[in-house]
């Protein structure tokens, strides 16, 4: 049960969960991702960020930077920065500048 989101059970009442995976920063190689992606989104392409290790709130903050950047909109959504249109190249200046390393991944 350790492993469970459950918040309420009619045996129990309200639950205490530990803080979600979503607060702590995750794991990875270090190196941050642009991809570009259009599928599902009726032909409108978006640029997304992946990798960055940061938290939720953290992310927020950089993708409203982003997305000023860009003078696009934009969401994060499973810890990855969606920027609307083609912005790969203008994102990976910007973060190469903040210190990241960045990498243009996909066609």
């Amino acid at each position: 049960m350790s492993n469970s989101r459950l918040v309420y059970s009619t045996d129990q009442g309200r639950i205490k969960t530990s803080p979600s995976a979503a607060s702590t920063a995750p794991a990875g190689d270090g190196i941050v991702r642009l991809h570009r992606e259009s599928k599902g989104r009726g032909g409108k392409g978006v640029t997304l960020v992946k990798g960055l290790p940061l938290k939720e709130d953290a992310l927020k903050t950089l993708s409203k930077k982003l997305k000023q950047l860009c003078g696009t909109g934009g969401t994060v959504k499973n810890g990855v920065i969606e920027i609307q249109g083609e912005q790969r190249e203008k994102i990976a200046e910007w973060l190469t500048k903040e210190g990241y390393t960045v990498k243009i991944a996909g066609g």
